[in-house]
């Protein structure tokens, strides 16, 4: 397990910095306003094109460790902003992967090219009556009608709906798990309002309806493994969420020390006082264990697929409650000016939460985790 970074990957990693700092320099990407989160977004992407970074994950690059860089750049990104972060990755990650590895040839002619060269933004419909769906079956339904197909049902928690061009809602359709891809604007979809919500305010997100809605039948994805279909939803976006912990870490981290080093009490930098310096290797301590973690389950997608999903699930119970306990700390350092609403730290603690609430959450993580580790989902 070799979890180093190469020149080239490192190289890519300072170019996004760069990239999205200079991007994000002056702006408020964090807004709640839809059209401002629906501008950056499409900006942000177009960016990101320009560089091997929408690709990652999704077609084999030289020079790249696959989902091991992938990791190492959305820590990056995440970092920066987390809500442009989720809406680009929900896009791409989630999207995108939908289109190559299930799509068919036609599908992935027609999309992908547009979407890995930031031209649409994509979302995912998968939620039902709850953000989880692991204990309950989908709700969706479709029915064939000529050459077409007809869906119905309701979604929640859709990340991007207001900015997508398309839209892939998982449902079902002859007693199989399915992906119907529903372009903007087809009949029978209703877009609801943007949620206002704990944290990520600049990410869009709202329900879906679809009453009737027709696409045409060629926009229906049937999975090879239809009844792994929500495991790998649902790893994909673990993956997403333990980048976003990573970058949320950092971004506190880096904020708690600078404070501390310019903030001064009893005539000196209050670095100086043990309490402090305690908390700053504690903070430290959960971060880079945090990587490691996101690491090795990263590489072990590429490298061994069987026994991905559990390490997955250890890494993001890990990361995102670590995420949280790193922000809370941070806010002790910064006191009234981490109190504060608009600071980083402030932001990093309330965003904290959704991680360990979306994807497979914490609580059904460890259950999943207990019963791998007794051999009984085998």
């Amino acid at each position: 397990m070799n979890y180093d970074f190469n020149d080239k990957e490192f190289n890519l990693f300072v170019e996004i910095h760069t990239r999205i700092s200079e991007f994000a320099n002056g702006k408020d990407l964090e807004s709640y306003d839809t059209k401002n989160s629906e501008k950056n977004t499409r900006l942000a992407l177009a960016l990101l094109s320009e560089t091997p970074y929408l690709k990652l994950g999704i077609e084999k690059i030289e020079d790249y460790n696959g989902l091991l860089t992938l990791m190492g750049a959305m820590e990056v990104i995440a970092g920066i902003s987390p809500s442009l972060f989720l809406s680009v990755e929900t896009s791409t990650r989630i999207f995108g992967r939908i289109l190559s590895t299930w799509g068919s040839d036609f599908q992935k002619e027609k999309l992908l090219p547009a979407l890995l060269g930031g031209k649409i933004i994509g979302a995912v419909g998968l939620s039902e009556d709850a953000m989880n769906v692991d204990n309950d079956p989908l709700k969706t339904t479709a029915t064939a009608d000529g050459d077409q197909v007809k869906i119905s049902g309701r979604k929640q928690y859709v990340i991007n709906a207001p900015l997508a061009d398309w839209i892939a809602v998982a449902g079902q359709m002859d007693g199989k798990n399915a992906v119907f891809l529903v372009e903007k604007g087809s009949p029978g979809l209703t877009i609801g309002e943007k949620t206002a919500t704990l944290g990520y305010e600049g990410v869009a997100i709202c329900s879906i309806s679809l009453a009737n809605c027709v696409i045409a039948s060629n926009q229906v994805i049937f999975p090879k493994n239809d009844k792994a279909m929500l495991n790998t939803l649902k790893l994909w976006e673990n993956q997403i969420l333990i980048g976003a912990s990573l970058g949320l870490m950092k971004k506190a981290f880096e904020s708690a020390k600078n404070y501390s080093k310019k903030h001064k009490t009893g005539g000196k930098p209050i670095i100086a006082y043990q309490e402090v310096g305690f908390k700053l290797s504690q903070m430290l301590t959960l971060f880079q264990t945090s990587q490691l973690f996101a690491y090795r389950a990263a590489w072990t997608a590429d490298a061994d697929p069987k026994e991905v999903e559990s390490l997955t699930l250890c890494a993001k119970v890990f990361c995102t409650e670590s995420a949280e306990q790193v922000a809370g700390d941070a806010m002790k350092i910064l006191g009234g000016a981490g109190f504060l609403s608009g600071n980083p730290v402030e932001e990093a603690y309330r965003y904290a939460k959704y991680g360990q609430i979306a994807g497979t959450s914490t609580e059904i993580s460890r259950v999943k985790i207990g019963d791998a580790a007794l051999g009984m989902n085998k």
